[in-house]
């Protein structure tokens, strides 16, 4: 990546001032100068004057009609009785997208109507995703996608395309991870645990477990069951 995201490097880095620019357009390919190696993925005007939110590899940045400042932080609408954290709902609105564009990807469990959703990043071999398993189990009436994500060994990488190509992955998971019943070799395909690794690293997720709700909000790690029951009905309510 020929760029980082470090805020004293975007204000330091902001276009030369006196370069005349304006229009969402023009500020897409401004920015798409600046990031080559990143995707610009949208360009959009915030309530405030002069102010746009652009969409830079999954990251939010702020800027002017000129692209003559360039910052990362947190936008605060302060209008109303209490602060609304505008950037805090942007970022679980394109979370929530992008889980749901890449469920493809994942695992599918379904209990009950699976009228609720629930997303998990999972590495084979990790001990807190095993006592995690024990409370999505206690859950009922959820469709639980769970993304492979092998980061703590070779070893993970290989339980991880041996689940992923099982003929029942959902039970080869499941046989894993509640009984410790190792995946069996044979069939090889594809598995997307690249794809699954770009995801995790778009939201910023730091280690397994990791939950997200289907808004898009992360809910922790290793949940106990009540506590994910809380956060799925406060979803299903909004």
């Amino acid at each position: 990546m020929a760029r980082n995201f470090s805020a004293a490097f975007l204000i330091a880095g902001a276009l030369a001032a006196g370069t005349v620019y304006g229009g969402e357009q023009v500020i897409r390919k401004a920015m798409q100068g600046r990031f080559p190696d990143l995707q610009v993925e949208s360009v959009s005007q915030t309530p405030f004057n002069n102010l746009y939110e652009v969409v830079v590899g999954g990251r939010i940045l702020y800027t002017d009609d000129k692209a003559s400042f360039i910052f990362i932080g947190n936008l605060l609408d302060a209008r109303g009785s209490t602060d609304k954290d505008l950037t805090r709902e942007r970022s679980a609105q394109l979370a929530a997208q992008a889980l749901r564009k890449s469920t493809d990807n994942a695992i599918k469990r379904v209990r009950g109507n699976g009228r609720r959703v629930l997303y998990t990043f999972e590495d084979p071999n990790c001990g807190y995703c095993r006592e995690l398993q024990k409370e999505l189990q206690k859950l009922n009436d959820v469709t639980i996608f769970t993304f492979l994500w092998p980061i703590l060994s070779p070893n993970s990488v290989e339980k991880a395309r041996l689940v992923w190509c099982a003929k029942d992955r959902a039970k080869a998971w499941d046989d894993l991870m509640s009984r410790g019943v190792q995946p069996q070799g044979g069939v090889k395909c594809e598995a997307p645990l690249d794809k699954n690794m770009e995801l995790a690293q778009r939201f910023g997720a730091r280690g397994t477990p990791a939950v997200y709700l289907a808004d898009g909000s992360q809910i922790g790690g290793l949940v106990a069951a009540d506590k994910i029951e809380q956060a799925l009905n406060s979803t299903a309510l909004r």
